[in-house]
């Protein structure tokens, strides 16, 4: 037999290439045992609140994810400036290890019934602050584990890695919710961070990509705003993210409701609909990992074919149809947003990293549940298929808006 059937193709070798550094391969390992745990605990979480502590209340549930996502707004201007002028390893050793606490912590809360709906949005809200330092260092985190030149290939991984988890995580969670309950979820997605703490205190520090130890920019997140004035480029892309995560990426919203009121299914069909979303996912991630570098035009193809999809989505008359339509949405989605994120980072000078992907961070987390109450009203006054509709829209808006850029600039206008 030949041997040379069993080495990988240079494509495989390309698309994967990021894990051929040892501090990104364990970075990784540690990285999708603790994705898993988080979906499980997201799942744990929706459950708790819908059946334990309320009446079926969606808006208790749009209020916790209001509270996990809306600090990433309010604290841009700290975020960014201590991600830009501390040890980013550090920094994320201590987030995680505080996100380990709050879910250990409601899981105690849980199983020892003493647990309120005020506890919950306690700690949503404690997980939202953590996670406004946590996430802009995480993102800027993977340049110094496998340099820029390497960096689109690793977010796309990462982005992969998420996404697989979200395969994984919540069909464990509804078997454990079932078996052990709620209680229990939130206690091992807590444990499940000492993989990604015992992962931060393995590395090789001395083969860190340490950009970001040039001098830091003074000043803070108006020193980013500054910065970006003068980057019109990383200003178009930011809007163009803006009007897709507002309007585009409400997915639970489209999923569950085209699931129940449009198909008539129970949850497993909105599950099974949120694995096919998971899949096309891990298609775009992989597709944008296989790419050398991003561009603006990568961003408004993918953003387009968003808003086209949305629309063939919107119109499928049957749930396998409406699946299949997912994965594409799906894999325009990550496309998009993977591509988003590499070129932001890619574009912006190390010292401001932090301070700008703070920026970014806040605007990908913190618009979504601004978008979400419109597009869940539009569901339920017009139906599910109408809110899709909006989200496509939202889609096409952002890929004329990149457009527009790039043809004033290839003329040789100067930017608005």
């Amino acid at each position: 037999m030949n041997i040379r059937l069993f080495t990988l193709s240079p494509q495989v070798k390309k698309t994967f290439r990021s894990l051929q550094k040892y501090n990104y391969r364990i970075w990784a390992a540690g990285a999708l045992v603790s994705n898993v745990g988080t979906w499980m605990q997201r799942i744990a979480q929706d459950w708790l609140v819908l059946t334990e502590l309320t009446a079926h209340s969606g808006t208790s549930v749009g209020v916790v994810m209001a509270l996990q996502f809306g600090p990433p707004i309010l604290l841009m201007p700290l975020a960014g400036l201590v991600v830009d002028h501390c040890d980013r390893r550090k920094v994320l050793i201590v987030t995680q290890a505080a996100l380990s606490l709050t879910a250990l912590g409601l899981g105690l809360l849980v199983l020892s019934g003493h647990v309120t709906l005020w506890h919950v949005y306690l700690f949503a809200g404690t997980v939202g602050c953590i996670s406004a330092f946590d996430s802009p260092a995480r993102q800027t985190f993977v340049s110094d584990l496998v340099g820029d030149a390497d960096l689109p290939n690793a977010v796309a991984l990462n982005s992969s890695l998420f996404n697989g988890a979200q395969l994984v995580g919540p069909a464990v969670a509804g078997i454990l919710i079932t078996l052990i309950g709620p209680g229990w979820v939130f206690v091992i997605n807590g444990v499940s961070f000492v993989a990604v703490i015992a992962s931060l205190t393995e590395m090789r520090v001395n083969e860190l990509y340490r950009s970001h130890e040039a001098k830091p920019a003074r000043g803070g997140i108006l020193s980013g705003l500054r910065y970006l004035k003068k980057r019109p480029d990383l200003i178009v892309a930011l809007v163009m993210l803006f009007l897709l995560a507002t309007y585009g990426l409400n997915f639970p919203i489209f999923i569950s409701t085209m699931a129940v009121t449009t198909f008539h299914g129970g949850a497993h069909a909105y599950g099974g609909l949120s694995s096919m979303m998971a899949i096309g996912s891990i298609l775009g991630a992989l597709h944008v990992a296989g790419r050398s570098h991003p561009s603006l035009t990568v961003l408004i193809v993918s953003a387009f074919g968003f808003g086209i999809a949305g629309i063939l989505a919107a119109l499928m008359p049957n749930m396998i149809t409406f699946g299949l339509m997912l994965i594409a949405l799906g894999a325009l989605a990550q496309t998009f947003n993977t591509s988003t994120n590499s070129l932001v980072q890619l574009s912006t000078h190390p010292a401001m990293r932090g301070r700008v992907m703070a920026i970014y961070m806040g605007i990908f987390l913190g618009c979504t549940p601004l978008g979400a109450p419109l597009v869940g009203w539009i569901a339920d006054t017009f139906g599910p298929r109408w809110s899709l509709g909006v989200g496509a829209a939202s889609g096409f808006v952002a890929a004329l808006v990149g457009a527009v850029y790039q043809l004033r600039t290839r003329h040789g206008e100067p930017p608005a």
